[in-house]
């Protein structure tokens, strides 16, 4: 199978122990591309350091609302410069968060709509989203840019709003687990070319390896879950969205 995990962060200290050990393992189980994501400066950067380390390894530059007070000028100004890199494919990750709201919520916007200006090249952005999917609709709504919501959690009922926006959606492994129907309605709903797989790794481990730390490798276990959502082998759901990977962030190859 031609595997891409479309989120990951193997930059963060959970993986500092055995992080080439966890990208090999990846290889061997045919993840042909990984998009590793920037959450605030310092992981930004290791990402762009982790993408010119290994071919198959792209990255994304951004500052997790969580993490939005510390989007200073200076911090915006070297995150533009990151952002030409040639193998920084997007900008993320960017958005909202309404559930734990680490960061105060006007803080979140500004820094959310600052780092949407980054895009104004026409590069994509990835999107997180939690507890506050009507403010991040509306403002990408005046945005008029591409992108994926990353790890969507808004249900089948919000899949119009988001898929009019003309966003992919991305899904990760809490669509494995036995309780999460509503995730599997929206494997079923999404068009097959608007989909995408992630793991989200070291976070949201699917099924059967739930509980312990994620890996790309298990992005496979996410695949076959959409499958069987929607009827399909989990061959033609790997090669629907790894080639959806590579459409949307131009310049990422899924490989042969």
């Amino acid at each position: 199978m031609l595997l891409v995990d479309s989120h990951a962060h193997l930059s963060f200290a959970q993986f500092d122990a055995d992080r080439d050990a966890v990208i090999r393992r990846a290889r061997e189980a045919g993840v042909t591309a990984i998009l590793e994501v920037g959450a605030d400066l310092e992981s930004s950067r290791a990402a762009v350091a982790l993408a010119e380390r290994y071919t198959f390894i792209y990255a994304t530059v951004g500052v997790h609302p969580h993490d939005a007070t510390a989007l200073t000028p200076g911090a915006l100004a070297e995150l533009r410069a990151l952002a030409s890199h040639p193998k920084v494919v997007a900008i993320g990750e960017i958005g909202l968060d309404y559930y734990r709201d680490l960061s105060p919520r006007d803080v979140q916007r500004r820094a959310f709509e600052a780092q949407l200006a980054l895009a104004a090249d026409g590069r994509p952005v990835v999107i997180h989203c939690r507890e506050a999917l009507d403010e991040v609709l509306a403002i990408l709504r005046g945005w008029k840019g591409s992108g994926v919501m990353h790890s969507y959690s808004g249900g089948p009922g919000r899949l119009d709003e988001v898929l009019a926006l003309g966003f992919c959606v991305s899904l990760s492994g809490p669509v494995t687990f036995p309780k999460s129907e509503r995730l599997r309605a929206v494997a079923a709903a999404v068009p097959l070319d608007r989909l995408l797989v992630e793991t989200d790794c070291p976070y949201l481990t699917p099924e059967p390896y739930r509980g312990r730390r994620n890996e790309p490798a298990y992005v496979r276990y996410v695949v076959e879950a959409v499958a069987r959502a929607r009827g399909l082998s989990a061959e033609a759901v790997a090669r629907a969205t790894a080639e959806n990977a590579r459409r949307l962030f131009a310049g990422l190859s899924p490989g042969h």
